[in-house]
Formats: structure tokens, C-alpha cells, sequence
């Protein structure tokens, strides 16, 4: 089968498209033919060597932690599917990835696809619909009439949680560029904000809940924003402990795993027409190194999908 493996960590330049064997399928796994996978910042943290100490990989690896497709084959101990199922899954991101024909996924990691998706769509949603749904509503439990703040709403998770959001019942403040404001509004945020304007303290009053995916300067400046008892959520470095005492807030870091019960809350929420996937751009195989470029660089809307 063809993949794209990683033999040695670096720019996107390490990503190689090469035919190797297809997977051997354990007693608890099925294999899926990929129809789609997408891309994820992860996955260029991972290829930059950024995450090595924290998921030691044995090169080569094969990248990808998203995947759309058919089940074709299945383990002697799995139930509940058949060949031929349309499924989708976040894979567990220590094993060969999905930016390949085929791929072995634990079966308890695998959700029937939406019907209402194809399976580009589908592929989109897994990763950053499992960490947006995770960080509103498993951790800071996002209820109707909270006030929610989600920084990078056009992103590939900010763009999914504002619907999730909305779909909660909260009322739903969203920062992007002055080019994506519009975008913001389409998506359901109540308020679009264009964080170059002002300072966000002066365009943005009291929140509930702060979904955190930048760090950095967009986290520090978000905790005079939160009201007391609020909870700031970050994907991306651990909040400071310090700072929730000075602003007497509660914090969270959200390192998501694979989870087949949010999964089916994502078909769930896709079925009843509340939440729906960006894709801006979509590349195939032989692309990857353009698509892992382009992820990279930040100047994105939605998702990236690699077609297979």
C-alpha cells in the first residue's frame, strides 16, 4: 500500500510517499480502507521533533491521526462492525498514522461515519471535534446561558466549538482577523471579534469559559477577562496556576485521546444539523508536503483534508 512515512524529524521535506506492507490486524483492531485523513498541528509538531520526549517514536513513522473510510477487515475479538461499514476515527497517536491506504484502528477508537458527511468532511472532524467538544463541555461543562470566549474562531478547533457551543446553549464571543469576522457570524458566534482592532479587554465584557488555542500573548491576556470561578481551557501549553490564584479562576490543559463516545456526540450534533465541518483546502497524497506547509505557516480557515 502507499503512505507518506517520516523517516527522520525536520521541515516537510521529511515526508516521503513510499509503498510498504499493509497493516497486520490485532484481535481487538479493524482495518479500514482510508478514503480521507486531514491535518492537524499536531502532526507538523510531531514531524518537527517538538513532541519527541512527550511520544517517542521508532522511526519510520506514518503520520496522521484523523481518517475516514470503510472497514475491510476485522479482528477475531471485534463486534459491532461488519466489512464494508463507513467509519471514522481519531486513531491513537503512538501507532503508524493515517496518511496511507489502509490503516489498523483499535476498534473501541471507531464510530460509524455521519451519514450525512462524506468522507472528507468526515475526516475533518475527529481530532478537533473530540478536543472542542473535551475542552467545552467534559471539562469546563459549558451550560446554557454561559458566556464563552473561544480565541482562533476560524481555526480548525475554534470553528467546530463555536458551533458545539451555540449548540449548548451558550452565548458565544469568537476572536479572528478582520478577514474572518463574517466567517464568526456564520459559524453562530453571537459576537465576532478582530483581535488586531483593541486590546480584547476593551472590546470584549466578563466571560464564563476561555477556550485557550494560542498561548502566549492571547492567554495572558484573557484572564482579567474571565468572571471569578471561570475556567480558562488551553490546548496548547498548561495554564499558570499562579495566575488562576490572582484572578481566583480555575484552569485546564487538554492533551485529547481517542473516544468513541464523543465521536457519536459529533454524529450526534451533525445528524441534527448543529454542527457542520469547514474544509478550506484539500490535497492528496502526493501533496502532503504542500498540505503540512500550509498547515504550518497559520493561515488557515477550517480544516486541511488529504484525500486518498
Amino acid at each position: 500500500m502507499r503512505a507518506v512515512r517520516m523517516f527522520e524529524y525536520g521541515g516537510p521535506e521529511v515526508l516521503e510517499l513510499v509503498d510498504i506492507e499493509s497493516p497486520v490486524v490485532a484481535a481487538d483492531e479493524v482495518l479500514i480502507q482510508v478514503k480521507a485523513s486531514s491535518i492537524n498541528p499536531v502532526d507538523w509538531k510531531i514531524r518537527e521533533g517538538y513532541l519527541k520526549d512527550f511520544i517517542p517514536y521508532e522511526l519510520p513513522v506514518t503520520l496522521g491521526w484523523d481518517v475516514a473510510g470503510v472497514v475491510t477487515q476485522l479482528g477475531d475479538n471485534v463486534t459491532g462492525f461488519k466489512i464494508g461499514d463507513e467509519v471514522f476515527s481519531r486513531p491513537a497517536i503512538h501507532k503508524n498514522g493515517s496518511y496511507a491506504d489502509f490503516i489498523a484502528v483499535t476498534a473501541d477508537e471507531v464510530a460509524f461515519k455521519p451519514p450525512g458527511l462524506d468522507f472528507s468532511q468526515a475526516a475533518s472532524l475527529p481530532l478537533a471535534g473530540i478536543t472542542a467538544y473535551q475542552c467545552l463541555v467534559d471539562v469546563a461543562e459549558v451550560k446554557a446561558g454561559d458566556r464563552v470566549l473561544i480565541h482562533a474562531g476560524a481555526g480548525g478547533v475554534g470553528h467546530l466549538a463555536i458551533q458545539i457551543a451555540k449548540a449548548k446553549g451558550a452565548y458565544v464571543i469568537a476572536t479572528a482577523s478582520a478577514t474572518n469576522q463574517e466567517l464568526l457570524r456564520e459559524l453562530g458566534a453571537d459576537e465576532a471579534i478582530d483581535y488586531a482592532k483593541a486590546p480584547l479587554a476593551e472590546q470584549i465584557s466578563k466571560v464564563d469559559i476561555v477556550l485557550d488555542s494560542m498561548g502566549g500573548d492571547v492567554l495572558a491576556a484573557s484572564w482579567e477577562l474571565l468572571n471569578a470561578n471561570g475556567i480558562v481551557v488551553s490546548i496548547v501549553e498548561p495554564p499558570s496556576e499562579e495566575k488562576a490564584k490572582e484572578y481566583s479562576v480555575r484552569v485546564a490543559f487538554v492533551f485529547i485521546e481517542p473516544s468513541r463516545r464523543i465521536l457519536n456526540e459529533l454524529r450526534a450534533l451533525v445528524d441534527s444539523n448543529q454542527l457542520k465541518p469547514l474544509i478550506e483546502n484539500r490535497f492528496s497524497l502526493e501533496q502532503i508536503k504542500e498540505a503540512h506547509a500550509l498547515s504550518q505557516s497559520g493561515r488557515t480557515r477550517g480544516k486541511i483534508v488529504i484525500d486518498v
